[in-house]
């Protein structure tokens, strides 16, 4: 199963300037609990986001780059095919983790979408795709309200193919 997971706005940014737009610990807990012990397929920008590989995870990582220099674990291809290629068929779900051009290559493809919708509408350079709900069908919604560790309302949602 391929599971597309994201924070994203209202307006779908998930980024500018390579860095997240918010600072939420439940949507990271979730994302950790989510990941751990997976393949997270990301595009190098989304890597290069990290300040070190994140633990208990095998990153694949997508770029041009000729001989792109990575953290011993790491695995690195030149295209999302090559990525899901190369995680263990045995591995019952793999997720793609960012940035916007690997999820909207994704989106055809995935079988989930855990999205954390972030109730605001910052400006961005780096958005999610839209959601086509002929597509997919909402099937759990959790909404959280802000408080003095998260600065926004927030909804955890998971979305799967029709």
């Amino acid at each position: 199963m391929i599971t597309l997971i994201a924070a994203a706005a209202e307006n779908n940014a998930l980024g500018k300037d390579n860095n997240l737009l918010w600072h939420l610990p439940d949507d990271f807990k979730r994302f950790k609990q989510i990941t751990t012990g997976h393949h997270i397929i990301m595009g190098r920008k989304t890597f290069e986001s990290f300040p070190k590989p994140l633990p208990n995870r095998t990153h694949v990582i997508i770029t041009r780059q000729e001989n792109y220099d990575v953290p011993e674990g790491c695995l690195v291809v030149n295209s999302l095919e090559k990525a899901i290629a190369v995680c263990p068929k045995e591995e019952e779900e793999i997720f793609i983790i960012g940035g916007g051009e690997i999820y909207t290559q994704s989106m055809k493809i995935a079988d989930k979408i855990e999205l954390t919708r972030v109730f605001t509408a910052p400006e961005a350079d780096t958005f999610f795709p839209e959601i086509n709900l002929e597509e997919w069908k909402l099937t759990f919604e959790e909404f959280h309200t802000k408080d003095e560790k998260h600065a926004f309302d927030f909804s955890f949602l998971t979305y799967v193919r029709l």
